[in-house]
């Protein structure tokens, strides 16, 4: 039987050496690649697999374990590399083994929060009930009360819905795809509206309703989904219009654009990559979507439906709508200001509020409010007048 620690290697498609439990004090954190932290045990240079940077709400960053209670897997989803078939070492945690791994390395203090998932391994409900299981013992076991992000598989049942709610900071559904024609490209068994979709909705219609009773925190879970972005034709406007009712009718907090990678032994390894770019202007978007109130008939899609990659969204809809006809900041209204290129929300708000008792009459003001205001310049009138734009002194 391998040690706990070498199930996890295995899960996480690590290269590692069998070894006995190991105290996990003993690990160090001694780097960092990207957003992957790299745990140490100094004597063996052994690594720990699956601990990411992520960023909390208020941007402070945290230790995050992100694995999967087995490798195993009985669908056969073209891009990942879990899919039923593939040729490869297969491992598998219970639900105490993956409690007692994490109440361990919360304890040595290497991790500040658990990211869990699963292949699925004799049907999504059962699995389910594995990972529901697993937080419990967490939770009323070993009294965590710290962050977790928890996956409901595909075809949970309402009650497990309402249960990973209860028991979760954080709730995912990987939709993977905008409708379900793409997803039959990319995961032929999956049930777009049945498996994904429904449980999504049953999410949200909890969170509306009352207050789950029993969660840690006592307040709503977040609700994210991911999408799979280029393993099979879906435009940027298929996602982006889906997202828009995602974020709107399902209050979703975020939702994460993949791009796709081949992987060997896949259906879809011959597929060339993403280009990444595309992954970061679908991010764009998505935020003007979610957080400054523009619409999916905003965006400037070109005649594929695609963002145009040279540009971000923002600038984009600035050029075609006020380089000619630049908006009063004196006089335009909240939903105007976040238009502008280089105006956030804070900067918006700290507008609104300065200029009731002092107008803006030129950059100079703006900058010693903090507001970078060279990208704004092109699109805004300063007192009626148009900015001159100068190059700002911290700017290159």
């Amino acid at each position: 039987m391998l040690a706990t620690l070498d199930h996890l290697k295995l899960i996480n498609h690590q290269a590692w050496i069998e070894a006995d439990e190991i105290p996990l004090q003993s690990f160090t954190c001694v780097g960092q690649v990207t957003n992957q932290i790299i745990t140490r045990r100094p004597e063996t240079q052994e690594v720990i697999p699956a601990i990411s940077l992520a960023a909390r709400g208020h941007g402070s960053p945290m230790r995050l374990l992100k694995t999967n209670l087995t490798s195993a897997c009985e669908r056969n989803c073209a891009y990942c590399s879990f899919r039923a078939g593939r040729d490869f070492r297969r491992a598998t945690l219970n639900p105490d083994e993956m409690a007692n791994l994490y109440h361990r390395m919360a304890i040595a203090g290497l991790v500040d929060g658990l990211f869990l998932s699963s292949g699925i391994a004799g049907g999504g409900i059962h699995t389910q009930d594995l990972l529901i299981d697993t937080i419990e013992i967490l939770r009323f076991k070993y009294q965590y009360s710290g962050y977790i992000h928890l996956k409901i598989m595909p075809g949970a049942e309402k009650d497990q819905v309402s249960r990973v709610l209860q028991l979760a900071n954080r709730v995912s559904v990987n939709l993977e795809a905008p409708d379900p024609v793409h997803l039959s490209h990319i995961a032929p068994l999956k049930k777009f509206d049945e498996e994904l979709l429904l449980p999504l909705q049953t999410a949200q219609s909890f969170r509306d309703g009352k207050k789950q009773q029993g969660q840690p925190n006592h307040r709503n879970p977040s609700l994210v989904t991911q999408f799979v972005v280029g393993g099979t034709d879906e435009t940027d406007r298929d996602l982006l219009n889906f997202s828009e009712y995602l974020f709107r009718s399902l209050k979703l907090s975020r939702i994460y654009y993949s791009a796709f990678s081949p992987i060997s032994d896949t259906p879809l390894f011959s597929r060339p990559p993403e280009n990444p770019l595309r992954e970061i202007r679908l991010y764009q978007a998505s935020f003007l979507l979610r957080d400054y109130a523009f619409s999916k008939d905003e965006l400037a899609f070109n005649k594929e439906g695609f963002l145009p990659l040279e540009i971000d969204p923002k600038l984009a809809y600035a050029k075609a709508n006020y380089q000619d006809k630049p908006l009063e900041v004196n006089k335009a209204s909240k939903e105007q200001l976040l238009r502008i290129p280089g105006l956030g929300k804070k900067s918006v708000d700290l507008i609104l509020r300065t200029r009731v008792k002092n107008p803006f009459k030129q950059l100079g003001d703006l900058r010693r409010l903090g507001i970078h205001s060279s990208r704004s310049a092109p699109f805004i009138l300063l007192n009626g007048k148009r900015p001159e734009i100068q190059p700002e002194l911290w700017e290159d």
